[in-house]
């Protein structure tokens, strides 16, 4: 199986590798378009800001790769909020491959943005990408936006209001939890995701 990890310039590519590897994956880390394009399965990282990690995908000309792609991909943190149409953080245009509108997380009494740390998920509905999951279990968090929960939302958590913890869309996946940072969770939802055929 080859796996593209597109370098799209996030702090956590690193981590995200060394989840892959433990899994027994070597990703193929690239901003090739062609690598891209012919991977079995893609993961966009991104720890940044929406605006950042938009122009640098930009600038390497990966917009419509992503945009194209029929393979499974799955976005996490950043990667999964450039999944919607639009990400109130810089006021940035996105892939649109999901609907709706990334917005800040409100704060309030006792709600810190951005918000860190474990979290209960939520099952919204059965989907192979949460196989094994129950309502309840922990998630890492490192976030101060977060995406509506759609109909596209499979799992959700709370943090001053309801957010999309894990989407799904035909190939399309998305995590706003850390994957790489969430114990045995966050290597479930690798796991699945690598396992999963695709659609």
């Amino acid at each position: 199986m080859r796996v593209a990890l597109v370098d799209a310039g996030g702090a956590n590519i690193g981590s995200v590798r060394f989840a892959l590897q433990r899994l027994g994956v070597e990703p193929e880390l690239t901003a090739d378009a062609e690598a891209i394009r012919t991977a079995d399965k893609v993961i966009l990282p991104g720890v940044s800001t929406a605006g950042t990690v938009m122009r640098r995908l930009r600038q390497l000309d990966l917009v419509d790769t992503l945009r194209a792609l029929r393979q499974p991909l799955l976005g996490v943190c950043v990667g999964m909020q450039l999944l919607f149409e639009h990400s109130e953080e810089d006021d940035t245009p996105c892939l649109g491959l999901l609907a709706g509108t990334v917005r800040r997380l409100p704060p309030g009494a006792g709600i810190r943005v951005p918000h860190m740390g474990w979290n209960r998920l939520s099952l919204r509905r059965e989907d192979p990408v949460l196989a094994g999951f129950s309502d309840g279990d922990h998630a890492y968090f490192v976030h101060s936006y977060a995406a509506p929960p759609t109909e596209d939302c499979v799992a959700a958590s709370d943090h001053g209001r309801a957010f999309a913890a894990v989407v799904r869309r035909g190939n399309v996946v998305g995590a706003q939890f850390h994957p790489e940072r969430s114990s045995t969770a966050g290597a479930r939802l690798l796991r699945n995701f690598l396992e999963a055929p695709s659609p």
